[in-house]
């Protein structure tokens, strides 16, 4: 995890502190993915430190990073790791949540790096994550089931970036799936991602819908 404003749950906080809740919430996803995870800390924004955190990578085959892929003043992911020698393929993705992704490889080690909004990186971490874990360990169907449900509210026009909607869901008298979403999708309402029991997928530039049109769902274990 990176970034000045974290702190261990217990340690002491201040005003402009947060939790490092990412960093136990990925733990646990890995676990149940079939990894083994080595959490590395809380790194600060200061280039030496990430540089120092690279020294730790020795036997592991996929380095994870939270926090700090984007173009802020304090998100040094991406200079610094390239100063070292990082290859990135990609730095961004036209997708709600979870815009600002890397994906590269540093020292013969694939690498991804998810954004820090709690509800950006458990989403990237579905998306990305699990698929990369499920390809290393050899399982065949290494991505998510899509499924079909039944829209449970009137949806807007999307833009042009592919959406995740966190959702909810029930089943009908006639054994459909109503799916959903929540009013407000900020990627920092973590309770929301948290209730969520599926994603409901929006393609770029989807039309409308009204409620009881199909979507595509991705459900979430």
């Amino acid at each position: 995890s990176t970034g000045n404003e974290l702190v261990l749950p217990g340690e002491e906080m201040s005003s402009d502190q947060i939790i490092s809740s990412n960093s136990l919430s990925l733990t646990a996803f890995i676990s149940e993915n079939g990894g083994v995870p080595v959490n590395l800390g809380i790194v600060k924004d200061e280039p030496h430190l990430l540089k120092e955190m690279l020294s730790k990578l020795s036997g592991v085959d996929m380095l994870i990073t939270i926090g700090g892929a984007s173009v802020g003043d304090y998100d040094l992911v991406k200079s610094v790791l390239g100063d070292e020698g990082l290859n990135i393929t990609f730095s961004r993705v036209a997708m709600r949540p979870g815009k600002p992704l890397i994906f590269g490889n540093i020292s013969g080690i694939p690498m991804l790096g998810l954004p820090g909004n709690p509800v950006s990186a458990g989403v990237t971490a579905m998306l990305f994550l699990r698929p990369a874990i499920n390809k290393m360990l050899g399982i065949n169907n290494i991505f998510h089931e899509v499924e079909i449900a039944v829209l449970g509210c009137n949806l807007d026009q999307n833009d042009n970036r592919q959406d995740y909607l966190r959702a909810k869901t029930s089943l009908s008298k006639g054994g459909k799936i109503t799916a959903t979403p929540f009013d407000k999708q900020d990627s920092s309402l973590l309770v929301n991602y948290a209730e969520a029991q599926c994603l409901v997928i929006r393609p770029p530039f989807a039309k409308a819908l009204t409620k009881g049109q199909p979507v595509k769902i991705i459900r979430l274990e």
